[in-house]
């Protein structure tokens, strides 16, 4: 454990609990599995419709807009290096109430994806082989992840290489056949900047609107943010993780939808929006090269990308209990494999419980998950402004006011653009949290937490 994260821990009241075993190449890795490199493989139709065929313009606009979010991770990840991600980041940058809050909503967005993972992948999967039921494979994924989390940071971390190997080899083989394709002229494919920008089908409106779906592919860069207290790197090796692996997987997101684009340049033809990457990987190598992204697909959502989005609701659930935010139990640490493993098995089972509800309404557990996230992004840019500004003094407004004020409207025109029914639902939620935090305060079951750091 190096000095500077001993001095965080005891400056901020905490004693170290959780092994600290990853290294800034596991954060980076961390970070790219929960964005999964192959995201755009099950959204792409969506996008390419939205976008006029402009999906790597989508793409290359919404790592822009992301990148000031995860300066902002980086900044208050250096100055607050503890587990709790925004919930601790607002609580200490605003108020404990509003840290309340913004982990209130942190929580819609973590507790709710593992499930929308495990649901995308089981469907995926018996759609492929019908002979085993959606059940089977929901707890074959939730089962699996679970056995991992708990048994500890590192071995987690170990699956999570091994996972994003396949998925660069998945990605390559695309990317070689789909050029090839191109070269070939396979369906018309021709080399052009098009999918980036094309002229006579441009206008900002409609390009925006399919970066408020695009977007929604880098969530999950924030959750390295969760494993503050497992790192060994310092203070600023989560800061720096954030940013490289959203910049590296976007860059991967612009690479592999102009290929796919240029493949099956008419995006008005696709059969069917939701398979329309398949549909061009059958096209670039053949039926071997669809059922193979399929696959990946499959994989990578429920158990590469859902392991670490167990894991990072985990450390929430944590970090909250710990301040007495939550019933103290999830705060429970495994004697042997130092993972929180009470809050570990809490999210599986409300995974399983809610894939059960949503089984047949995958549009309407993203539109919840999409709400929580890009809420408590709202929230901490708010808390960079009041902390470097008003609580430090600081007279870097650059730093500390026009790149927060940035992301800030960025974050604000995507959840303007969410639907109703996220908004309706999130609102709700929200609410239901408003609510127990008044509980908290008349029964004073909650630990106030100083949020003076100066």
């Amino acid at each position: 454990m190096t000095e500077s994260n001993i001095t965080g821990k005891q400056e901020f009241g905490y004693k170290q609990e959780l092994n600290r075993a990853l290294s800034f190449g596991d954060l980076l890795i961390y970070g790219l599995i929960f964005m999964v490199p192959i995201a755009p493989f099950g959204i792409y139709g969506q996008i390419a419709i939205g976008s006029h065929g402009m999906v790597a313009l989508a793409y290359a606009i919404g790592m822009i807009g992301m990148l000031f979010t995860a300066l902002s991770y980086s900044k208050m990840s250096s100055a607050i290096p503890i587990a709790g991600s925004v919930y601790s980041y607002a609580q200490r940058g605003i108020n404990d109430n509003v840290g309340f809050i913004a982990g209130w909503l942190i929580l819609l967005d973590y507790i709710f994806i593992p499930a929308l993972l495990y649901l995308v992948s089981a469907v995926a999967l018996a759609d492929i082989v019908p002979q085993i039921p959606v059940l089977v494979w929901l707890i074959i994924f939730i089962g699996f992840n679970t056995v991992i989390n708990i048994r500890g940071i590192a071995f987690t971390a170990k699956t999570n290489k091994i996972i994003l190997i396949l998925e660069f080899i998945v990605l390559t083989i695309f990317l070689f056949a789909g050029i090839t394709a191109i070269v070939e002229h396979v369906n018309g494919a021709t080399f052009t900047i098009k999918p980036l920008y094309n002229s006579s089908q441009f206008s900002l409106p409609t390009v925006m609107g399919a970066v408020s779906i695009a977007v929604l592919s880098f969530l999950g860069f924030d959750a390295i943010s969760t494993l503050s207290e497992e790192s060994k790197g310092g203070r600023k090796a989560v800061g720096r993780a954030t940013i490289f692996s959203l910049i590296i997987v976007g860059v991967l997101f612009i690479i592999q939808t102009w290929v796919a684009a240029l493949v099956f340049p008419n995006y008005n033809a696709f059969k069917n929006p939701d398979t329309a990457f398949y549909q061009v990987a059958g096209i670039a190598g053949g039926n071997w090269l669809k059922v193979m992204t399929i696959v990946a697909t499959a994989v990578s959502w429920g158990i590469a990308d859902a392991l670490v989005a167990q894991t990072a609701i985990s450390r929430i659930l944590y970090s909250m209990a710990r301040d007495r935010k939550l019933p103290h139990i999830l705060a429970k640490v495994h004697p042997k494999y130092k993972t929180p493993y009470i809050s570990t098995l809490l999210v599986a089972i409300v995974s399983l419980v809610v894939t059960t509800i949503f089984s047949s309404q995958i549009g309407k557990l993203a539109s919840v998950v999409n709400f929580g996230a890009l809420t408590s992004f709202l929230i901490l840019h708010l808390a960079v402004m009041n902390f470097y500004l008003r609580k430090k003094k600081s007279k870097q407004y650059f730093r500390y006011l026009v790149m927060p004020l940035i992301g800030f409207l960025i974050i604000g025109f995507v959840w303007w653009n969410l639907d109703s029914l996220a908004k309706t639902l999130g609102f709700s939620w929200l609410a239901i949290g408003i609510i127990y935090l008044i509980f908290l305060k008349i029964f004073g079951k909650d630990t106030k937490i100083s949020d003076d750091l100066s």
